[in-house]
């Protein structure tokens, strides 16, 4: 079963405590794929077609704890080009009077807002396998509830987007905490857990792999630094010797070159007066110094 039936199985045992928000719900799913039509007697019809048998079964219960009348379930196969293959299709149909009140629901309260999304999310929404990415949508048939429902989303402080594809208009999240947070307001908590698993899981894999990467950083750049400091000592020993070096930086040349490998700190404690990184690091810089003008001038001295 793929994450996006996960969540809609868990939404499809949601049922909101009161009939306002019962009314939201199943105005969300009658939005995206139901439609009304009066009988010649009078009666109200209300006809909710979905691939999804939850969905079709929470209309039944929605329906039920509503109004208390008569729904039924039923299904049939669409027969595409291989006979032997096709998608089902559930149908749900309620028949009685008041059914109107779906299609004249109120969303006004945060609870029926929420209540609003998830019927509609169920209807026509989609989100991935958060451990291969974050997308997270609603398929719309017109701008309008598209819009709709990005206000709806934008109310609960979510950054939805809406883009065009083909015939429909499509709100979407793209992003890992926007995504827990629709599954908090459509209060998929059993989801919700298993993307936040997996955040953490990436969060501290992409904290490693930073911190791998900045500490190999730092090796090449010591590393680097070692190298041309050993360059510029062998150069000075070449050309004029360390004679005429001052002892300390005699020292450090002759300690540098015995420990090419050694920090700053380790090459301070070595020496034969010990001194800290600053002194260190500055007498590695008056010996590239030296090795910067010799290079230039042949034979000159310290």
């Amino acid at each position: 079963m793929s994450f996006s039936s996960k969540v809609k199985e868990e939404l499809a045992e949601q049922f909101p405590g009161g009939r306002h928000c019962l009314l939201a719900e199943l105005a969300a799913i009658s939005a995206m794929c139901g439609t009304f039509r009066v009988d010649g007697g009078g009666e109200e019809i209300l006809t909710i077609h979905t691939e999804n048998e939850a969905v079709a079964r929470k209309c039944f219960t929605l329906v039920e704890k509503t109004y208390n009348i008569g729904g039924e379930v039923s299904s049939y196969t669409s027969i595409r080009s291989n006979p032997e293959t096709g998608s089902r299709m559930y149908y749900f149909l309620a028949q009685g009077r008041g059914l109107k009140a779906v299609r004249n629901a109120s969303v006004q309260a945060v609870c029926c807002k929420r209540a609003y999304l998830r019927g509609a999310f169920l209807a026509s929404g989609s989100v991935s396998d958060p451990r291969k990415s974050y997308h997270f949508e609603i398929v719309c048939g017109t701008e309008e509830m598209a819009q709709y429902l990005q206000y709806l989303m934008t109310g609960f402080q979510m950054e939805a987007k809406i883009v065009r594809r083909k015939k429909s208009y499509v709100v979407y999240l793209k992003d890992g905490a926007g995504i827990v947070d629709m599954l908090n307001v459509m209060e998929a908590h059993v989801a919700l857990m298993e993307v936040e698993n997996v955040r953490i899981l990436k969060e501290m894999r992409n904290t490693v792999n930073r911190k791998v990467n900045c500490e190999t950083a730092n090796i090449n750049k010591t590393v680097s630094a070692a190298v041309k400091q050993i360059e510029d000592i062998a150069f000075i020993r070449e050309s004029i010797g360390f004679d005429k070096l001052s002892e300390g930086l005699r020292d450090v040349a002759l300690t540098r070159l015995d420990y090419p490998g050694a920090t700053l700190k380790e090459l301070g404690e070595l020496l034969n007066t010990p001194v800290g990184k600053s002194g260190v690091n500055h007498r590695l810089r008056k010996l590239s110094e030296i090795a910067e003008k010799l290079r230039d001038n042949q034979g000159g001295t310290a």
